[in-house]
């Protein structure tokens, strides 16, 4: 009956139906597919216990100063905090812009102002030294050892990493080696991500190989959903870093490819980073070109070893076919 008088208000008096913001989160998770979804529905598990019962006309800043104020108990630094309040800003946006039912009626008459804090507590980012690198990845269990040996060696990102698919692996024949190419979807920046391996990746992915139909990275046969769980906080404290990120291992492994005396294009390029020049459609020397600046990067001052001698030869082998 409740469900009734709603719709007759609606087409007689063209009254909204109540909708709470769990209502809207629902939909918001059902129709999205953009590569921080996972992390986006992290965040709306946390905000349900204090917005999820209330109408979409009842969240606003006032009421969501609970989860504000249980976030800054928690430790928690103000830009994840805002990464939350974006969530709920975004959602109510679409509810009063996009949303509408079959009589031509949004979900909300208008969205509120969100407005996000200072983030004056930022944390800047801190490459990892190779000896702090050791004593993290040699606390860490095998399978995010593995995870984060590549991440440091690709500069993927979290989820680039644990989402990583064999389908997207493309064969190199002419090189003896492949790459991986991330569709858009599973980007951040919502471009096709091309992933070169170096020796210590390539190691990596072979030795990943055959144990899952779908997945590269999995633990006890099933896919891993996150690098930053317990076991990671747990091994960070071993080791004395307790304030290193999963992101800090893409900082890392940009600061190596720049110590290494890589290009700032190239750079662009390893990174994944936006750049108007960017493409996945590479010639073979120009994969060379990448895959010697990504062997640059990858051994530290003590080990340095000849690893280009066999790219050159070969890029020399296909300029002379």
């Amino acid at each position: 009956m409740h469900r009734i008088q709603q719709i007759r208000d609606a087409q007689i008096y063209g009254i909204r139906p109540k909708r709470t913001f769990r209502d809207a989160a629902i939909r918001y998770l059902e129709e999205e597919n953009k590569a921080s979804v996972r992390c986006e529905a992290m965040q709306l598990r946390i905000l349900d216990p204090f917005i999820g019962d209330l109408l979409l006309e009842g969240v606003h800043m006032g009421s969501l100063q609970g989860f504000i104020k249980y976030r800054k108990a928690q430790g928690v630094k103000n830009r994840t905090i805002n990464y939350g309040l974006q969530v709920v800003r975004h959602i109510l946006n679409l509810a009063a812009g996009e949303w509408m039912d079959d009589r031509g009626m949004t979900w909300l008459r208008h969205a509120p102002k969100i407005k996000l804090l200072r983030e004056t507590d930022k944390r800047d980012p801190y490459p990892l030294s190779w000896d702090e690198q050791e004593r993290l990845f040699s606390e860490l269990p095998p399978h995010l050892r593995k995870m984060a040996l590549f991440a440091v060696n690709t500069g993927c990102r979290e989820q680039e990493v644990c989402q990583l698919h064999w389908e997207w692996e493309i064969l190199i024949p002419e090189l003896q080696t492949s790459v991986f190419v991330v569709p858009k979807e599973k980007v951040k920046n919502r471009r096709d991500r091309l992933v070169v391996l170096n020796t210590i990746a390539k190691a990596v992915i072979e030795g990943e190989r055959g144990n899952h139909p779908t997945h590269v990275f999995t633990y006890r046969g099933r896919p891993v959903a996150n690098i930053y769980n317990t076991g990671w906080q747990s091994a960070r404290k071993r080791a004395g870093l307790p304030h290193v990120r999963v992101h800090d291992l893409k900082h890392t492994w940009g600061r190596r490819l720049r110590a290494a005396g890589v290009s700032f294009e190239d750079r662009q390029d390893l990174l994944g980073r936006k750049s108007s020049r960017i493409t996945t459609h590479y010639s073979a020397p120009e994969l060379i070109n990448l895959i010697q600046a990504s062997e640059r990067a990858c051994l530290d001052d003590r080990s340095k070893l000849g690893t280009t001698i066999i790219l050159r030869q070969q890029l020399r082998h296909l300029r002379a076919v």
